[in-house]
Protein backbone atom coordinates (compact mmCIF):
# COMPACT_ATOMS: atom_id res chain seq x y z
CA UNK A 1 0.00 0.00 0.00
CA UNK A 2 1.29 3.21 -0.60
CA UNK A 3 2.54 4.57 2.43
CA UNK A 4 1.57 8.28 1.74
CA UNK A 5 -2.57 7.18 2.03
CA UNK A 6 -2.46 5.38 5.65
CA UNK A 7 -1.22 6.22 9.03
CA UNK A 8 0.83 3.74 11.24
CA UNK A 9 -2.57 2.95 13.10
CA UNK A 10 -4.33 1.79 10.44
CA UNK A 11 -1.98 -1.15 9.56
CA UNK A 12 -1.25 -1.91 13.27
CA UNK A 13 -5.04 -2.23 14.34
CA UNK A 14 -6.27 -4.90 11.69
CA UNK A 15 -3.28 -7.21 12.36
CA UNK A 16 -3.90 -7.13 15.88
CA UNK A 17 -7.70 -7.54 15.58
CA UNK A 18 -6.67 -10.16 13.40
CA UNK A 19 -5.10 -12.09 15.91
CA UNK A 20 -6.67 -11.59 18.80
CA UNK A 21 -9.79 -12.37 16.99
CA UNK A 22 -8.45 -15.96 15.97
CA UNK A 23 -7.32 -16.79 19.01
CA UNK A 24 -10.55 -15.86 21.05
CA UNK A 25 -12.27 -18.01 18.70
CA UNK A 26 -9.83 -20.86 19.83
CA UNK A 27 -9.79 -19.94 22.90
CA UNK A 28 -13.96 -20.70 23.03
CA UNK A 29 -13.59 -22.88 20.82
CA UNK A 30 -11.38 -25.44 23.12
CA UNK A 31 -13.34 -25.07 26.25
CA UNK A 32 -16.15 -26.00 24.52
CA UNK A 33 -15.18 -29.03 23.51
CA UNK A 34 -13.57 -29.81 26.69
CA UNK A 35 -16.75 -29.07 28.77
CA UNK A 36 -18.73 -31.08 26.14
CA UNK A 37 -15.76 -34.01 26.59
CA UNK A 38 -16.53 -33.88 30.82
CA UNK A 39 -20.22 -34.47 30.75
CA UNK A 40 -19.91 -36.89 27.24
CA UNK A 41 -16.99 -39.10 28.83
CA UNK A 42 -18.07 -38.88 32.71
CA UNK A 43 -16.82 -42.06 34.59
CA UNK A 44 -20.16 -42.50 35.60
CA UNK A 45 -21.49 -42.64 31.97
CA UNK A 46 -18.40 -44.81 30.77
CA UNK A 47 -17.03 -47.03 34.03
CA UNK A 48 -15.14 -49.25 31.75
CA UNK A 49 -12.72 -48.33 29.15
CA UNK A 50 -13.82 -48.76 25.55
CA UNK A 51 -11.58 -48.90 22.51
CA UNK A 52 -10.58 -45.80 20.70
CA UNK A 53 -9.43 -45.80 17.11
CA UNK A 54 -5.35 -45.21 17.03
CA UNK A 55 -5.43 -42.64 14.27
CA UNK A 56 -8.16 -40.69 11.58
CA UNK A 57 -6.54 -39.43 8.37
CA UNK A 58 -9.10 -36.28 7.56
CA UNK A 59 -8.93 -35.30 11.37
CA UNK A 60 -4.97 -34.62 11.30
CA UNK A 61 -4.99 -33.19 7.84
CA UNK A 62 -7.63 -31.24 9.18
CA UNK A 63 -6.21 -29.81 12.12
CA UNK A 64 -2.44 -29.70 10.24
CA UNK A 65 -3.83 -27.92 7.70
CA UNK A 66 -6.28 -25.39 8.83
CA UNK A 67 -4.01 -24.17 11.88
CA UNK A 68 -0.98 -23.84 9.29
CA UNK A 69 -2.83 -21.85 6.56
CA UNK A 70 -4.21 -19.59 9.47
CA UNK A 71 -0.55 -18.80 10.86
CA UNK A 72 0.45 -18.32 7.36
CA UNK A 73 -1.93 -15.70 7.08
CA UNK A 74 -0.69 -14.28 10.35
CA UNK A 75 2.46 -14.09 9.40
CA UNK A 76 1.72 -12.70 6.02
CA UNK A 77 -0.51 -9.81 7.03
CA UNK A 78 2.20 -9.15 9.94
CA UNK A 79 5.04 -8.87 7.85
CA UNK A 80 2.95 -6.69 5.04
CA UNK A 81 1.93 -3.97 7.85
CA UNK A 82 5.44 -4.28 9.30
CA UNK A 83 7.11 -3.69 5.75
CA UNK A 84 4.79 -0.84 5.10
CA UNK A 85 5.76 1.07 8.86
CA UNK A 86 9.65 0.82 7.67
CA UNK A 87 9.16 2.65 4.37
CA UNK A 88 8.70 6.25 4.95
CA UNK A 89 6.97 8.78 2.96
CA UNK A 90 9.51 10.78 0.86
CA UNK A 91 7.74 14.02 1.73
CA UNK A 92 7.88 13.33 5.85
CA UNK A 93 9.16 15.88 8.29
CA UNK A 94 12.74 15.13 9.58
CA UNK A 95 13.04 14.90 13.19
CA UNK A 96 15.97 13.80 15.20
CA UNK A 97 14.28 12.56 18.90
CA UNK A 98 17.44 12.31 21.49
CA UNK A 99 17.19 10.67 25.04
CA UNK A 100 18.64 10.80 28.30
CA UNK A 101 17.65 10.19 31.36
CA UNK A 102 15.05 10.95 31.98
CA UNK A 103 13.76 13.45 29.03
CA UNK A 104 13.21 13.33 25.54
CA UNK A 105 14.74 16.47 23.43
CA UNK A 106 13.49 17.12 19.56
CA UNK A 107 15.31 18.74 16.94
CA UNK A 108 14.03 19.59 13.28
CA UNK A 109 15.76 20.11 10.09
CA UNK A 110 16.40 23.53 10.59
CA UNK A 111 18.20 23.79 14.11
CA UNK A 112 14.84 24.45 15.87
CA UNK A 113 14.79 22.48 19.58
CA UNK A 114 11.82 21.51 21.99
CA UNK A 115 11.03 19.29 24.59
CA UNK A 116 7.42 18.71 22.83
CA UNK A 117 6.74 17.16 19.52
CA UNK A 118 5.57 19.78 17.24
CA UNK A 119 3.87 18.48 14.31
CA UNK A 120 1.42 19.27 11.15
CA UNK A 121 -2.05 17.25 11.45
CA UNK A 122 -2.33 14.89 8.58
CA UNK A 123 1.79 15.24 7.58
CA UNK A 124 3.80 12.21 7.82
CA UNK A 125 7.11 12.58 10.47
CA UNK A 126 9.83 10.57 10.37
CA UNK A 127 11.77 10.01 13.86
CA UNK A 128 15.76 9.66 13.84
CA UNK A 129 15.78 8.18 17.18
CA UNK A 130 19.11 8.35 19.55
CA UNK A 131 20.32 8.14 23.34
CA UNK A 132 23.04 9.62 25.14
CA UNK A 133 23.19 7.14 27.85
CA UNK A 134 21.18 3.82 28.21
CA UNK A 135 18.64 2.11 26.43
CA UNK A 136 15.97 3.41 26.32
CA UNK A 137 12.01 2.99 24.05
CA UNK A 138 10.27 6.04 21.96
CA UNK A 139 6.91 4.77 22.33
CA UNK A 140 3.42 6.60 21.27
CA UNK A 141 0.46 4.42 22.29
CA UNK A 142 -1.64 6.51 20.06
CA UNK A 143 0.24 5.97 16.52
CA UNK A 144 1.24 2.22 17.54
CA UNK A 145 4.72 3.44 17.29
CA UNK A 146 7.60 1.84 19.41
CA UNK A 147 11.03 2.13 18.78
CA UNK A 148 14.38 1.35 20.62
CA UNK A 149 17.08 4.28 21.30
CA UNK A 150 20.35 2.40 21.38
CA UNK A 151 23.59 4.21 22.92
CA UNK A 152 26.07 4.48 20.02
CA UNK A 153 23.33 3.45 16.94
CA UNK A 154 20.44 5.22 15.12
CA UNK A 155 17.09 4.38 14.66
CA UNK A 156 13.62 5.36 13.06
CA UNK A 157 10.19 5.41 12.85
CA UNK A 158 7.61 7.38 11.09
CA UNK A 159 3.77 8.51 11.82
CA UNK A 160 0.93 10.49 10.85
CA UNK A 161 -1.30 12.41 13.08
CA UNK A 162 -4.58 11.92 11.63
CA UNK A 163 -6.10 14.83 13.63
CA UNK A 164 -5.39 17.56 16.57
CA UNK A 165 -4.68 17.00 19.58
CA UNK A 166 -1.69 16.35 22.71
CA UNK A 167 -0.64 12.59 22.19
CA UNK A 168 1.31 11.61 25.24
CA UNK A 169 5.39 9.82 24.92
CA UNK A 170 6.77 7.24 26.90
CA UNK A 171 9.57 5.57 27.81
CA UNK A 172 8.78 1.94 27.10
CA UNK A 173 12.24 0.53 28.51
CA UNK A 174 13.04 0.66 32.35
CA UNK A 175 16.15 2.74 32.09
CA UNK A 176 16.58 3.85 35.96
CA UNK A 177 14.69 5.80 39.25
CA UNK A 178 13.30 8.30 37.01
CA UNK A 179 11.79 6.07 34.08
CA UNK A 180 8.28 7.09 35.16
CA UNK A 181 8.83 10.35 34.80
CA UNK A 182 10.31 10.20 30.96
CA UNK A 183 7.24 11.65 29.46
CA UNK A 184 6.38 13.93 26.90
CA UNK A 185 3.74 14.74 23.99
CA UNK A 186 2.99 14.99 20.07
CA UNK A 187 1.30 18.06 19.73
CA UNK A 188 -0.68 17.96 16.71
CA UNK A 189 -1.65 21.36 15.40
CA UNK A 190 -3.24 22.71 12.19
CA UNK A 191 -0.24 23.03 9.30
CA UNK A 192 -0.61 26.86 9.06
CA UNK A 193 0.01 27.41 13.10
CA UNK A 194 3.22 24.85 12.85
CA UNK A 195 4.70 26.85 9.93
CA UNK A 196 4.49 29.96 11.59
CA UNK A 197 6.00 28.19 14.34
CA UNK A 198 8.38 25.97 12.71
CA UNK A 199 9.62 29.46 10.87
CA UNK A 200 10.20 31.54 13.92
CA UNK A 201 13.78 32.71 13.51
CA UNK A 202 16.05 31.23 16.11
CA UNK A 203 18.11 33.86 18.52
CA UNK A 204 20.45 35.80 17.60
CA UNK A 205 20.90 38.36 19.68
CA UNK A 206 22.05 38.57 23.40
CA UNK A 207 18.95 39.63 24.00
CA UNK A 208 16.87 37.28 22.57
CA UNK A 209 19.31 33.83 23.43
CA UNK A 210 17.14 31.57 24.88
CA UNK A 211 16.92 32.22 29.30
CA UNK A 212 17.99 30.15 31.61
CA UNK A 213 14.42 28.97 32.24
CA UNK A 214 14.33 27.45 28.56
CA UNK A 215 18.04 26.11 29.31
CA UNK A 216 17.13 23.84 32.17
CA UNK A 217 14.22 22.45 30.22
CA UNK A 218 15.90 22.04 26.87
CA UNK A 219 18.43 19.67 28.83
CA UNK A 220 15.65 18.00 30.73
CA UNK A 221 16.72 19.18 34.73
CA UNK A 222 12.99 19.56 35.45
CA UNK A 223 12.70 15.46 35.09
CA UNK A 224 14.44 15.50 38.58
CA UNK A 225 13.99 19.04 39.65
CA UNK A 226 11.23 20.73 40.97
CA UNK A 227 10.64 23.98 41.19
CA UNK A 228 8.29 24.86 43.98
CA UNK A 229 10.17 22.47 46.78
CA UNK A 230 8.68 19.01 46.37
CA UNK A 231 10.96 16.48 46.20
CA UNK A 232 12.23 14.40 42.86
CA UNK A 233 14.79 12.06 42.20
CA UNK A 234 17.56 15.31 42.43
CA UNK A 235 16.81 18.24 44.88
CA UNK A 236 14.22 20.76 43.79
CA UNK A 237 15.62 24.12 42.39
CA UNK A 238 13.41 25.96 44.65
CA UNK A 239 15.88 28.39 47.26
CA UNK A 240 18.76 26.29 45.85
CA UNK A 241 21.11 28.91 45.73
CA UNK A 242 22.72 30.23 48.89
CA UNK A 243 20.83 26.94 50.84
CA UNK A 244 23.19 24.85 53.18
CA UNK A 245 23.65 21.39 52.31
CA UNK A 246 25.41 18.17 53.12
CA UNK A 247 27.64 16.61 50.42
CA UNK A 248 29.51 13.61 49.83
CA UNK A 249 32.93 14.49 48.62
CA UNK A 250 35.41 11.04 47.85
CA UNK A 251 33.27 9.62 50.43
CA UNK A 252 33.41 11.78 53.15
CA UNK A 253 30.45 14.09 54.14
CA UNK A 254 30.75 17.87 54.21
CA UNK A 255 28.50 20.91 55.08
CA UNK A 256 28.72 23.00 51.94
CA UNK A 257 26.72 26.16 50.76
CA UNK A 258 25.22 26.63 47.67
CA UNK A 259 27.30 28.72 45.11
CA UNK A 260 27.96 29.87 41.89
CA UNK A 261 30.87 27.15 41.69
CA UNK A 262 29.44 24.57 43.39
CA UNK A 263 26.45 24.85 40.64
CA UNK A 264 28.94 24.72 38.46
CA UNK A 265 30.88 22.31 39.32
CA UNK A 266 27.34 19.83 39.69
CA UNK A 267 26.69 20.36 36.04
CA UNK A 268 30.14 19.46 34.63
CA UNK A 269 30.97 16.80 37.34
CA UNK A 270 27.53 15.81 39.18
CA UNK A 271 29.04 12.88 40.36
CA UNK A 272 32.15 15.12 42.54
CA UNK A 273 29.48 15.92 45.26
CA UNK A 274 26.74 13.90 45.52
CA UNK A 275 24.01 15.52 48.08
CA UNK A 276 23.18 13.24 51.17
CA UNK A 277 19.59 11.66 50.57
CA UNK A 278 19.93 11.50 46.47
CA UNK A 279 21.31 8.67 44.31
CA UNK A 280 24.18 9.62 42.64
CA UNK A 281 22.72 9.25 38.48
CA UNK A 282 22.83 12.93 37.21
CA UNK A 283 25.19 12.33 33.86
CA UNK A 284 27.49 15.22 33.05
CA UNK A 285 26.80 18.22 30.77
CA UNK A 286 30.71 18.77 30.26
CA UNK A 287 29.61 19.75 26.42
CA UNK A 288 27.61 22.56 27.97
CA UNK A 289 28.77 26.12 26.57
CA UNK A 290 29.97 28.31 29.00
CA UNK A 291 27.51 31.19 28.93
CA UNK A 292 24.21 28.87 28.98
CA UNK A 293 26.10 27.71 32.43
CA UNK A 294 25.72 31.28 33.60
CA UNK A 295 22.21 31.98 32.66
CA UNK A 296 21.76 28.47 34.51
CA UNK A 297 22.99 29.75 37.75
CA UNK A 298 21.72 33.02 37.05
CA UNK A 299 18.50 31.54 36.80
CA UNK A 300 18.75 29.58 39.89
CA UNK A 301 19.36 32.48 41.71
CA UNK A 302 16.11 33.98 40.89
CA UNK A 303 14.12 30.70 42.49
CA UNK A 304 14.41 32.59 45.85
Amino acid sequence: MNPQLFTTTEKVDPVFIYIFGVTLFFLAAVTLVMIFFVFRYNRKRHPAPEPSPNHNIWLEITWTVIPTLIFLAMFYYGWTGYLALRQVPADALQVKVTGRMWTWTFEYENGKTSDKLYVPIGKAVKVEIFSEDVLHSFYIPAFRVKRDAVPGMSNYAWFRAPGPGSYDIFCAEFCGVGHSSMITTVEAVPESEFNQWYRKEKPSSKAERPTGKDLVTRYGCMACHSLDGSKRIGPSFKGIFGRVTVVTRQGIEETITVDDAYIKKSILQPQADIVKGYPPVMQSFADMPEKEIEDIIGYLKTLE
